[in-house]
């Protein structure tokens, strides 16, 4: 039993599988984009600053980023080298067994399947809004799940579909549709920066830190630059499903870091302007609203404001979902590849050169549970999930440097093993800076995976004895 949870997969770096070979560096990078920026930086932003870090919600961005940082150095090396559209999945089998890497698999379909279906859910809430202000009306029932006295949320529910028959016409035309939709939403952000920037009061930014570093109250919440960080770092997540896209590059060695670490370096750039104008413009405590960015705008006397955000918001918001969606079922397509689920998923659509079962199913679980499922707080424990899969794949490429030495590695992780170790740390730290609500749904979520594992993937593994 210990020997089969141990069972590795050889390494076949960028092997060809059938899936369209199309996407640029500059596809890659605007990929990375697309999921990243979102309601981290429409909605986070304002409550982070009003209830965790005040001002200094600057820091919590930068600190987030750095942690963020070491794994993209780690998943740039992973990628280049072994390739695969298993992400961290894929990088885990070859490096610590198939147990881990179910266990990571499973925690990216938290990471991308939850979080697809909670930004559906906020995507439906701005577009309803947005509707209804321009004078058409979506009847109440159809905008809400049945245990909150509605029928089905037939926005979120519509808008996955929308996107699956998207993913399904070809990965060119996805990527096509991504690009357009990133254009228009930092057009968004620009036009916040320009009209805001000559309004800063540097008197708003003091008291810096009126929270300080890190606190726990007796309620149990966490204050602090450090707590403000574990919360924006939600605004990162994302960026990682670059790597899911390795078997679909042009030219994977080169373009993968190149996607990977170009979007993360400017999303973070854009968070930390975008944070820090916002908190100049309007005194910290009034940001704890649900779109803040507008309030500032009106504000300062702009009462279009609430358009032009909604604008954003509904063209970013619907990039982050066509990459969730496009990284869950990459992913569910390296595992039914692997045996670990049924194996009808990992077929190829010879003429579009997609999974289109694989999607399609996806689509079908996604929109179930955005249309007729309220998430709530579960959506908090896609971070955990990101943040665990973080720490593997930085100690993956510990590990692999140690028993493969001889691989050939595209891009290297400078100073190793002291990036990725950096990288285990910051992640962690972020992890031991969530509540413990948090904690329990992730742990719960890790039992039900192994119990799935034990009593059909260790079976039906493409490494099982037959």
């Amino acid at each position: 039993m210990f020997k089969q949870l141990l069972r590795k997969k050889p390494i076949q770096p960028h092997a060809h599988t059938g899936l369209r070979k199309c996407l640029t560096a500059f596809d890659l990078a605007l990929l990375g984009i697309g999921g990243a920026i979102g309601t981290g930086i429409f909605v986070l932003t304002g409550i982070a600053a009003a209830t965790q870090s005040g001002p200094a919600v600057v820091l919590s961005f930068i600190i987030a980023g750095i942690a963020a940082g070491f794994a993209a150095l780690a998943y740039a090396e992973l990628s280049s080298s072994i390739g695969g559209s298993g992400s961290a999945y894929g990088y885990s089998y070859v490096a610590f067994g198939e147990f881990a890497a179910w266990m990571m698999g499973w925690m990216l379909l938290l990471e991308y399947g939850v979080g697809a279906a909670a930004v559906a859910n906020g995507w439906a809430g701005y577009f309803v809004n947005t509707v209804t202000n321009l004078g058409f009306h979506i009847p109440e029932h159809l905008t809400k799940a049945p245990v909150l006295g509605g029928t089905i949320n037939l926005p979120a529910f519509a808008i996955i579909w929308i996107l699956t028959l998207l993913l399904m016409t070809g990965v060119k035309e996805s990527a096509r549709a991504n690009n357009i939709m990133v254009i228009i939403k930092l057009s968004t952000i620009v036009t916040f920066i320009v009209l805001s920037v000559g309004h800063i009061n540097t008197d708003n930014w003091h008291p810096f830190m009126p929270f300080g570093w890190f606190e726990t109250l007796d309620t149990g919440k966490n204050i602090g630059v450090f707590a403000g960080a574990s919360l924006v770092f939600f605004a990162y997540f994302g960026f990682d499903a670059v790597s899911t896209a390795a078997e679909e590059c042009k030219n994977p060695q080169r373009d993968l870091p190149i996607g990977l670490i170009a979007s993360l370096l400017f999303c973070t750039i854009i968070y930390i302007i975008v944070s820090g104008t916002l908190t100049g413009v309007v005194p910290y405590a009034e940001l704890n609203t649900s779109s803040p960015v507008a309030y500032a705008l009106t504000k300062l006397g702009y009462h279009w404001s609430s358009t032009l955000v909604a604008t954003g918001v509904i063209a970013g918001l619907i990039t982050v979902l066509l990459v969730l969606l496009y990284g869950l079922t990459r992913i569910l397509f390296a595992m039914s590849r692997d045996g670990l689920i049924s194996p009808i998923f990992s077929e190829v659509n010879p003429d579009r050169q997609t999974p289109s079962k694989i999607i399609l199913m996806c689509g079908f679980v996604v929109s179930i549970v955005a249309g007729f499922i309220p998430l709530g707080e579960l959506a908090e424990t896609v971070n955990i999930g990101t943040l665990a899969s973080f720490i593997m794949v930085c100690i993956g490429v510990i590990r692999l440097r140690m028993t493969h030495p001889e691989l050939a590695r595209p891009f290297k992780n400078p100073f190793n093993p002291l990036i990725p170790i950096a990288g285990v740390i910051a992640c962690g730290a972020l992890m031991s800076f969530l509540p413990a609500e948090t904690w329990h749904r992730f742990i719960t979520w890790a039992v039900v995976g192994a119990i799935f594992y034990f009593v059909y993937s260790i079976r039906h593994s493409k490494l099982a004895p037959r």
